[in-house]
C-alpha cells in the first residue's frame, strides 16, 4: 500500500496503524498539498458488502459532525478492491498507547479528557449517531492536551436495518452490558464505554478481562467492577462516583445525556461542592482485572454464536445449545426459589413472625466511603446520594454526615445519602475571577495573583475581538484549589471561510478579477509585456487553482501586454550614423530590431 496513489490524489507515505477492520496510513492530497491520514479497510472485509456500507456509513455519519474534539472527514472512496477514508492528520498518540506506557494518568488529566469525550459524543448523539466503539485506542491525545474522538466505522446512524443483524459489533473491553447482549442501543451505551475509559485511564487496569472475548463480554453483562480507588487511592471519591455511575449495568441507571455526565465532570474539576452525583446500590467484585487481553473491535457473537476473531479465526467454547439449557435451567430454578422465598416472607409477615419489618439506620459518620458501604449494605441499606462538602474537622475523604440519621428506623433497602468531607478549608479554595474581554497577559497576571496557573488556546469569536479572552474553564467564580489550572480561549476574531481559488490563467483580465472577487478575494494586477500571450491574457497567478484560502485573501495576476516599442533615434543622436544605428557608449533600444531592448556598449 505503501507508495501508492489512492483516487489518484493521495499519495500513501507510511503506515501508522492498525485496527480490527481497517489499515491506517500518513498520506499527502497531491490537490490541496497537505498532509492527511487514509484508514483503508482489510482485504477480507473489502469483499463483504455489508462491511463496505458500513464503511461508506462512517464516512457519511462523520463528515457530518463538527467539533473540536471529533477528528474530521475529508473524502471517502474506492481505488480498485480498496475502499479508503480520508481524514485530518492528527499529531499525538492514541490514549491505549499513552496508558501502557505511563499506567494510571492523574484523575484530573482523566477528567479532562472525559469531559472532551462528552463533548463530542453530545454532538454525535444530537444526529442520532452511537459511536459503538469508544475505547482507549480510538481517542487521540495531541500535543495541547486535548482530544479527537475517531473511528466512527461501526456507528449506528439512523440505519437501523444495517445493525440489526445477528452479529455484535465492538472491543469486548469496553462494549456495555445490552451491546454485548445484542439488545437495542441507547447513547448511554458509549457512556458505559467512556466509563471504561476512565476506569482504565485512571487506574491503569481494565476492570473486566479474560482468555477471549466471550467471557470478556459475559463478564460485562454480569460482573461488578472493583471500586477504582482500591487501585489508585489517589481517586477523590466524587471522580470515583462518576466512573462507577457510568459503569451501571441498567442504562437507565446511568447519566442520562453526554451532556449531563460533562456536568457532573466539569463540577469536579470546578470544585464546586455541591454538585451531586447520584451513586446507585453497587455491588463490587472481589478481584482486579488481569492481563490486557484482546483489544480490537471484533465481530462478537450473540447467543448460539461462534466469535469471528480480527485475523479470520473462531474462537470455540461451550455448545451453544449446551450453554442455553443450563442458564435456563440456572434461572428457572432461581425464580423459582424467590418466589418461594417470597411466599413465606409474606405469610410470616403476615402472622407477625417479624417485627415490623424495618432496618435500623447505622452510624457511618467518621468512617470512609468504603467502611460506611459495607456498613449498610450488612444493614439491608442502599448507598444514595454522594456530595463533598468543606470540613474544618472531619478528615479528607470520611462522612460528616447522612440522611436518615443514624439508629433510625427504616424500610430495608432505603438509600442513605451521605456528605463526604473534601478536606479542604475555605481558606484553600480560590475563586475563579472573570477573564472574559482581557488580553493573554492582563489573563495571565490576574491568574498569577491568585496562584492559579493560566492555560492559553486559540479559537474564532462572533462577539469578542481578536485578542481577547471569550471563554474560559472553570467558569467565573468557581471554586478551585490554588495552583488548579484555568484554561482560557483567546478570540481570534470571527470565524474566517474558506474559499478555492480557480485557475485564471489563460482567460481575460476583465473576467479573471470579476471570478477572483466573486469568490471573495482581493485582486491586484500586474503587468508584463509577452511575445507568447495574447494581450490581455492571465500568464501569472501568486496564488495555484485549487488552493484553499480563507476568504478575503489578496491574490495578484500577472497579465501579459505587448513589448514596449523602443524609442526612436535621429540623425543627430552623437555618435549616429544616420540608418537609427547607435554607437559608442551610449545605451539605447536596437532600432534595426535585432534586440528587444537590449543595450549595445563598447
Amino acid at each position: 500500500m505503501v507508495n501508492r496513489t489512492l483516487g489518484n490524489r493521495y499519495q500513501v507515505t507510511e503506515k501508522i496503524g492498525m485496527g480490527g477492520m481497517a489499515e491506517v496510513y500518513k498520506a499527502t492530497d497531491s490537490t490541496l498539498g497537505r498532509t492527511v491520514a487514509v484508514k483503508v479497510m482489510l482485504p477480507q472485509y473489502a469483499s463483504d458488502p455489508n462491511f463496505a456500507a458500513r464503511f461508506r456509513q462512517e464516512a457519511q455519519a462523520a463528515a457530518n459532525l463538527s467539533s473540536p474534539y471529533i477528528v474530521n472527514i475529508y473524502d471517502w472512496g474506492r481505488d480498485g478492491d480498496s475502499y479508503y477514508i480520508v481524514m485530518e492528520y492528527v499529531r499525538g498518540t492514541d490514549l491505549k498507547t499513552a496508558i501502557q506506557q505511563r499506567g494510571n494518568i492523574h484523575p484530573r488529566k482523566v477528567a479532562e479528557i472525559g469531559s472532551q469525550v462528552c463533548s463530542a459524543l453530545s454532538v454525535a448523539h444530537g444526529y442520532d449517531i452511537i459511536h459503538r466503539d469508544i475505547k482507549s485506542a480510538n481517542i487521540m491525545v495531541q500535543g495541547d492536551g486535548n482530544v479527537k474522538v475517531m473511528d466512527f466505522g461501526i456507528a449506528q446512524a439512523g440505519h437501523p436495518g444495517m445493525t440489526q443483524d445477528s452479529s455484535v459489533l465492538g472491543t469486548a473491553h469496553y462494549v456495555s452490558p445490552e451491546q454485548a447482549q445484542g439488545k437495542k442501543l441507547t447513547p448511554a451505551s458509549d457512556l458505559y464505554s467512556l466509563g471504561i475509559v476512565l476506569y482504565e485511564a485512571a487506574t491503569g487496569q481494565l476492570p473486566f478481562d479474560g482468555p477471549d472475548v466471550v467471557s470478556v463480554a459475559m463478564k460485562q453483562v454480569s460482573d461488578l467492577p472493583v471500586p477504582p480507588r482500591q487501585l489508585n487511592p489517589n481517586i477523590d471519591p466524587q471522580f470515583e462516583a462518576i466512573i462507577m455511575t457510568a459503569l451501571e449495568k441498567n442504562p437507565d441507571d446511568r447519566f442520562a445525556t453526554a451532556k449531563e455526565m460533562q456536568r457532573a465532570i466539569d463540577d469536579y474539576l470546578s470544585g464546586r461542592s455541591s454538585a451531586e452525583t447520584q451513586v446507585l446500590n453497587h455491588g463490587y467484585a472481589a478481584a482486579g482485572a488481569g492481563a490486557y487481553g484482546v483489544d480490537q473491535t471484533t465481530v462478537m457473537p450473540t447467543p448460539g454464536q461462534t466469535t469471528i476473531m480480527p485475523g479470520g479465526g473462531r474462537q470455540g467454547g461451550m455448545q451453544p445449545q449446551q450453554r442455553n439449557n443450563t442458564a435456563r435451567n440456572i434461572i428457572i430454578a432461581l425464580v423459582a426459589i424467590v418466589l418461594i422465598a417470597g411466599i413465606g416472607f409474606f405469610v410470616a409477615n403476615a402472622a407477625g413472625l417479624f417485627g415490623g419489618g424495618s432496618a435500623t439506620v447505622p452510624n457511618v459518620q467518621g468512617q470512609t466511603e468504603q467502611e460506611a458501604r459495607r456498613s449498610l449494605t450488612n444493614a439491608g441499606l442502599k448507598v444514595g446520594k454522594i456530595k463533598l462538602d468543606i470540613s474544618e474537622t472531619v478528615e479528607k475523604g470520611k462522612v460528616i454526615s447522612q440522611n436518615p440519621t443514624p439508629n433510625s428506623h427504616v424500610e430495608p433497602g432505603t438509600a442513605v445519602d451521605l456528605v463526604i468531607s473534601s478536606g479542604k478549608t475555605s481558606s484553600e479554595l480560590v475563586t475563579v475571577p472573570n477573564l472574559k474581554g482581557l488580553t493573554a497577559s492582563e489573563a495571565e497576571q490576574q491568574l498569577a495573583a491568585l496562584g492559579l496557573v493560566g492555560e492559553s488556546k486559540q479559537d474564532s469569536s462572533d462577539t469578542v475581538e481578536a485578542g481577547k479572552v471569550c471563554e474560559q474553564d472553570p467558569a467565573v467564580n468557581s471554586q478551585v484549589e490554588a495552583g488548579s489550572k484555568v484554561t482560557y480561549t483567546v478570540s481570534t476574531g470571527k470565524k474566517k471561510e474558506n474559499v478555492l481559488v480557480p485557475s485564471v490563467l489563460g482567460i481575460g483580465e476583465v473576467d479573471a478579477v470579476s471570478t477572483l472577487e466573486g469568490r471573495g478575494l482581493s485582486v491586484s494586477v500586474d503587468y508584463e509585456s509577452s511575445t507568447s500571450a495574447s494581450q490581455g491574457e492571465v500568464i501569472r497567478q501568486s496564488i495555484s487553482g485549487g488552493t484553499e484560502v480563507a476568504k478575503g485573501s489578496s491574490i495578484t495576476i500577472t497579465v501579459a501586454v505587448s513589448p514596449y516599442p523602443s524609442e526612436p533615434t535621429t540623425p543627430d543622436t552623437p555618435g549616429g550614423d544616420g540608418e537609427g544605428n547607435t554607437g559608442g557608449d551610449t545605451t539605447g533600444g536596437d532600432a534595426s530590431g535585432g534586440g528587444e531592448g537590449d543595450s549595445a556598449t563598447s
